[in-house]
């Protein structure tokens, strides 16, 4: 069986949950670095990664490394590797992205243009051919350069991991699905507690819980570009694969998530979005604004990403907001709270000093996740209480 270095590139701050993730399904971890985890599978495992991870944007085949400060040096190192062994002469072949960061070499479209020119020269040798069709499966690469390292990866998942397949319909700043599925676990929540967010938008932090809570893997229902590459991953992989993930699902849970928002076709647009993603039982949506934040349960969770004030017309509204939402905390005197921002005011408007605050990347926004704790419930199991 082939085994392949596997790159799965992450949130910057969030390196720590995926690596949990990726030891949970059994795979021996290489490297962590910012962004990204490094670990070793073979075919099983691009196929097993792609649809069980939560926290990752996609699995890359590492291609291969290298030193490359000038335009040559890249297109030397690119033409060595072997691309032959991945790419069959009628693949489509590309650079779909490049990063750099701390390196000589800065400008993504020359640093795509230059390999794509040194992979066209490498697979003319090979099937002496003196031009590609490319009229057959895609092979799209990804390539990052850290202070004149290169690492070029192939990319086996195509549209981004956080793209579950269940969000149609979006509020106007929505938490990507893999961002909010890291921040549930970030807090010690399991799925015999309560969870509520109090700004749920379009419902992807209740519904990501509720993925969690019956273990419905995230990739189950869609597919991946790695899935045509019969030469590398047989059919016969895949399939067992999502056979595998289809019998981990645990359809008798029980959990309590609820979602509020203000806005009620926020509401009906999360309502189907679970429908979707098919949990629509396992979570309640009701219109209600956070100074209407109430809950008779005791021991829950607020797992929220709740207005930023980015655009300057919203910054007025934003202090009060937070205040209520630290107001409403305060009456749940046994619950925890758990907020990404980047608004800098939460502790002072929450009226507390949050007991960790996590940087976290979302996107390019610099955001932070500050976490409230509330009390541990007691140990006769008796935390779920009605809503």
């Amino acid at each position: 069986m082939r085994k392949f270095e596997l790159i799965a590139p992450c949130h910057f701050g969030l390196e720590a949950v995926l690596k949990k993730e990726i030891i949970d399904l059994g795979y021996d971890v290489a490297l962590v670095e910012d962004g990204r985890i490094t670990f070793i599978g073979d075919d099983e495992a691009v196929c097993r990664a792609n649809i069980g991870l939560r926290t990752a944007e996609r699995i890359l085949i590492k291609i291969g490394s290298f030193r490359a400060e000038t335009f040559d040096e890249l297109f030397e190192g690119t033409k060595a590797l072997p691309w032959e062994e991945y790419i069959p002469e009628d693949g489509k072949f590309w650079v779909a992205k490049a990063a750099s960061i701390k390196s000589k070499l800065f400008s993504p479209s020359d640093i795509q243009s230059i390999m794509k020119k040194a992979m066209v020269e490498r697979l003319k040798q090979v099937y002496k051919a003196d031009w590609f069709r490319e009229e057959g499966q895609s092979f799209p690469i990804r390539v990052f350069l850290m202070k004149d390292m290169v690492t070029v990866g192939l990319d086996t998942t195509g549209d981004s991991l956080h793209k579950r397949g269940y969000r149609k319909l979006t509020a106007k700043a929505p938490i990507a699905e893999n961002l909010a599925a890291a921040l549930i676990m970030l807090t010690p929540w399991r799925d015999n507690r309560i969870l509520a967010d109090p700004f749920c938008g379009s419902g992807t932090i209740p519904i990501e819980a509720a993925l969690m809570a019956a273990n419905i893997a995230p990739g189950m229902n869609r597919s991946f570009t790695a899935c045509s590459w019969e030469h590398l991953i047989a059919k016969r992989v895949w399939e067992d694969c999502y056979e595998e993930a289809k019998e981990l699902v645990d359809a008798s849970v029980q959990v309590r998530l609820q979602g509020f928002d203000i806005d009620p076709e926020m509401i009906k647009i999360a309502k189907q979005n679970a429908r979707l993603a098919g949990v629509e039982k396992l979570v309640e949506f009701e219109t209600r604004g956070v100074e209407k934040l109430s809950h008779d349960g005791k021991y829950g969770f607020l797992i929220t990403n709740p207005p930023y004030g980015e655009r300057l017309e919203e910054k007025a509204n934003i202090p009060p907001l937070y205040r209520k939402l630290g107001e409403r905390f305060r009456l749940l005197d046994t619950w925890s709270l758990y907020v990404i921002t980047s608004y800098e005011g939460v502790e002072k408007d929450i009226g507390r000093r949050a007991d960790k605050n996590r940087k976290i990347y979302n996107g390019m926004m610099k955001t932070y996740y500050y976490q409230f704790a509330g009390p541990k419930p007691p140990r006769n199991g008796s935390e779920r209480g009605a809503g």
